[in-house]
């Protein structure tokens, strides 16, 4: 309707930065990504049945000038895809439409921002001028990606990915209730403590109660619609591939962003060059004094997306050198790795090792894994060296896939046979890899 077009064109004041008058900041830190899940689950099951998944209303289409948006799969589109079909429809700036696309690769699967604004900031830019300048562009590009479609997405807390949903409400006093119920108590909501709610809202039961009704209609996790159908497809962003008596690590060019230059603007900065200067197109309206420099601006922006994208591949190729053995024989031949290794050789912070590696896949002959996949503790062995947490659980997956199927081995015994092999490992810490292999504990193995 109305409403949603405004939303789509231009982000209003509801969205990043709005408050209420009668409702204090929330501290973003208040409810994380864990706490979403703990708050759904941690509600009596008859009042929060309600939360459910609504379909997303896409308003793309094919005519966008500045941004073009990466290859889809139609069959079945993923969180990201389906944003980018929007942004490709909204005409933005080169240089907004790239703070969008960062943003739009920032997301996690539930659809929250994974990172804060600032985090992404200081991975795009060098210095503290360009950071500040990076994080206005940013949140202005949050405003865009939180106008669009699924509601609630691109928040950077549950607090905040509600309160997006009860925006576009009708607006009643049980949608104010809801809002200020959600950016300041989420937690008494979630221990149904109703007559303390009367106290701090000032609104009565009844009032409270279509409060209540309003929120658990919400969706907590706007991107879980977008998940794909069948289990395991993971689009990786990173390919290995053998190459001689070597291994080649190349990104994926599918989720590469593709991003260019606006050609009205380019040309018209042509035009100003050159002779007949004044023939720009009349569409800049006299604004021609300053595309030099927001051309400058958007060629910088871009060229730090790529540097983001070649930073994943510089991580991803040091990995492949670190564990060479685990491309030929598995994982079972995984080295002891930690982010603290590979973030010396790069020269780069420990923390960026641990963001890049997060969230992002690669594709071996084994299968695709999560970069993360490739670090593994160290533990000791009975020769004196030390064989990698990966390689253990190997053995582990190894030594009950083994196993007589009507006599299962327990964690001691496990436990014990890689004694055998000069690999000491606790019986709780087979029961801990064990359970994070999702192998049944013995008496269910034997019962199935």
């Amino acid at each position: 309707g109305e409403r949603e077009t405004e939303r789509a064109t231009e982000p209003g004041t509801d969205g990043v930065g709005s408050t209420d008058e009668a409702a204090a900041p929330l501290d973003a830190a208040e409810f994380g990504g864990t706490e979403r899940d703990d708050w759904e689950n941690g509600t009596e099951r008859e009042d929060f049945d309600g939360i459910r998944e609504t379909p997303g209303k896409s308003s793309a289409s094919p005519d966008g000038d500045d941004f073009d948006g990466a290859d889809r799969d139609t069959a079945i589109p993923s969180l990201q895809d389906h944003l980018r079909e929007q942004l490709s429809s909204l005409r933005l700036s080169a240089t907004d439409a790239a703070a969008v696309m960062v943003l739009i690769e920032s997301l996690d699967d539930d659809g929250y921002l994974a990172d804060p604004l600032e985090e992404i900031a200081a991975q795009l830019a060098g210095d503290a001028e360009q950071r500040e300048e990076l994080l206005e562009r940013l949140q202005c590009g949050l405003r865009y990606l939180q106008s669009m479609e699924p509601s609630g997405v691109g928040a950077r807390d549950l607090a905040e990915c509600l309160t997006l949903q009860l925006r576009l409400k009708a607006r009643s006093e049980a949608q104010m209730i809801a809002i200020i119920v959600c950016k300041q108590h989420l937690d008494l909501l979630a221990r149904r403590d109703l007559k303390k709610l009367c106290a701090v809202t000032g609104a009565d039961e009844d009032l409270l109660r279509e409060a209540q009704a309003l929120i658990v209609a919400l969706e907590p996790k706007p991107g879980r619609q977008f998940a794909r159908a069948e289990a395991n497809i993971i689009i990786p962003d990173v390919i290995v591939q053998k190459s001689g008596r070597g291994w080649k690590v190349t990104l994926n060019p599918d989720v590469m962003p593709k991003l260019r230059i606006n050609d009205l603007y380019a040309n018209a900065i042509r035009a100003q060059r050159g002779p007949g200067s004044r023939s720009a197109p009349d569409a800049l309206n006299g604004a021609g004094a300053g595309l030099n420099s927001r051309l400058q601006e958007a060629r910088w922006f871009m060229k730090n997306i790529l540097q983001r994208f070649d930073t994943i591949q510089r991580v991803s190729q040091a990995i492949v050198e670190r564990q060479k053995n685990f491309f030929t024989h598995g994982a079972i031949a995984m080295k002891p790795l930690v982010l603290r290794e590979i973030a010396d050789e790069l020269g780069l912070h420990e923390s960026t090792i641990s963001r890049v590696t997060t969230a992002k896949y690669m594709n071996t002959p084994f299968g695709t894994y999560e970069l993360k996949y490739f670090f593994g503790s160290s533990l000791n062995t009975e020769a004196g060296g030390n064989a990698s947490s990966t390689a253990v659980r190997a053995l582990i997956k190894q030594i009950v896939a083994a196993e007589n199927p009507a006599k299962p081995l327990s964690d001691s015994q496990i436990s014990q046979m890689l004694d055998e092999q000069g690999i000491h490992v606790a019986r709780r810490t087979v029961a801990k890899y064990r359970d994070a292999l999702k192998i049944a504990p013995t008496q269910l193995r034997k019962a199935m």
